[in-house]
């Protein structure tokens, strides 16, 4: 019974490969071929239309700088901002509860109370659907954009989630 089950097996697997150096029932199949690069890609033809694609604008590129660690203006957890984006909700406050710093890929989280229900969204500043950032109260007295407030002790303010007191009390700009 085993003997045929090996044949069937075996004449299941047989292809143009070449055999398994430790089996004589397995048989590995050839590697598949990589396509090769265009033969201007290795003059540098063509690279330019590929990167105009791939790096962000300057406006894009100063708006991912605020959110960095070392900006003197960076804008830090507790802040309200206001997001001007393309598509709906064209434009959202909330408290800025976290920045995810990754490069072009960098997102910030913001928190409002609607209806009396807790709204959050994420945003991604490199993307071409936000049109603008505006800080309109700051956590921590730096900068001269928007009023100044209490500077926040955590990178994540997750905890707001849990007290709606604290949040609105930093929305409403009395903390």
């Amino acid at each position: 019974m085993l003997n045929i089950l090996r044949k069937c097996t075996h004449r299941l697997m047989s292809t143009a490969a070449q055999p398994y150096p430790f089996s004589s029932v397995a048989i590995v199949p050839p590697p598949s071929t990589i396509p090769a690069a265009p033969a201007g890609a290795a003059a540098g033809k063509g690279l330019m239309p590929y990167l105009k694609e791939r790096i962000l604008p300057q406006d894009k590129l100063a708006l991912l700088a605020r959110f960095g660690r070392r900006h003197p203006e960076r804008i830090l957890p507790g802040s309200v901002l206001q997001v001007t984006s393309q598509h709906a909700p064209t434009a959202f406050t909330g408290v800025l509860l976290g920045v995810r710093r990754r490069g072009a890929d960098t997102s910030f989280v913001l928190r409002n109370v609607i209806n009396r229900t807790g709204v959050e969204v994420q945003f991604f500043p490199a993307s071409p659907h936000v049109k603008d950032v505006k800080v309109l109260m700051r956590a921590g007295a730096r900068g001269s954009e928007g009023r100044a407030g209490r500077r926040m002790r955590r990178a994540k303010l997750f905890y707001l989630r849990d007290s709606p007191d604290k949040m609105t009390a930093i929305s409403a700009g009395l903390r």
